[in-house]
C-alpha cells in the first residue's frame, strides 16, 4: 500500500508496530473526528490500546527512533523528528470497555478500529479538565454533537444519555465549569 502523507505514512507505521505487539488499538483524538461526521486537521496520531501492551509498545517505537517524553500507567507520548504519537492506556474497565466496542472501519490506510461516539466526547471531556487550554476539545465536541443528531439516537434517547454519563463519570471525575462550555446546541431528542 502506497500512502502519500507523512501523517498517514506515520498511522502505517504505528499500526504496524501495534500489530507486532499484539495490541488492540482504536483511533480517538482528531483523526477519529471524521467517521463521526467531522474533519479538522490534526498533526499528530492519538490510540487507545491495551495496557497490558505498554512495554512491548515502547521497545519497539524506540527502536523504530521515536522518543519517549512521557510514560505513565495511563499514557505515554512520542516523536520522531516532528511526528508525534499518543498513546491512551486502556486499563479501567470502562477504557477497556471503549477499546473493545471500536468500530472497524475501512480506509486507505487498510481496516482502522475507531472509538464510538461516547468514548470519543468522553476523551475530549478529559482532555479539557485535564488542561482548561485545550479548548479545540470543546470545540470539537460541540461539533460532534452538532453533527449527530438524532437520526444516529437510539429509541430511548435517556438511555443513550444515561450510558453516556456512565463514561464520562469514569473517565472524568472532576468536572469543568458549567460556562467554560459556552452555549451548547439544542439536540432534538
Amino acid at each position: 500500500m502506497t500512502v502519500a502523507s507523512r501523517l498517514g505514512r506515520q498511522l502505517v507505521e504505528v499500526l504496524a508496530v501495534l500489530d507486532r505487539t499484539g495490541a488492540p488499538a482504536a483511533l480517538i483524538g482528531g483523526l477519529a473526528l471524521a467517521p463521526h461526521g467531522l474533519v479538522r486537521a490534526t498533526q499528530d496520531v492519538d490510540l487507545l490500546t491495551d495496557a497490558g501492551n505498554a512495554d512491548a509498545i515502547d521497545r519497539e517505537l524506540l527502536a523504530l527512533g521515536y522518543r519517549c517524553l512521557h510514560r505513565s500507567n495511563d499514557a505515554a507520548n512520542y516523536l520522531q523528528g516532528d511526528e508525534r504519537v499518543d498513546l491512551l492506556y486502556a486499563s479501567r474497565p470502562v477504557a477497556r470497555r471503549l477499546l473493545g466496542e471500536a468500530q472497524a472501519r475501512s480506509t486507505a490506510f487498510g481496516s482502522l478500529r475507531v472509538i464510538g461516539l461516547e468514548g470519543l466526547i468522553a476523551f475530549k471531556l478529559q482532555g479539557y479538565v485535564n488542561d482548561p487550554h485545550r479548548t479545540q476539545d470543546l470545540e470539537d465536541i460541540r461539533a460532534l454533537l452538532r453533527a449527530n443528531t438524532v437520526q444516529d439516537a437510539p429509541t430511548d434517547p435517556f438511555e443513550a444519555l444515561d450510558d453516556l454519563m456512565v463514561v464520562i463519570e469514569a473517565l472524568c471525575p472532576r468536572w469543568p465549569p458549567r460556562e467554560s462550555f459556552g452555549p451548547m446546541p439544542m439536540l432534538r431528542l
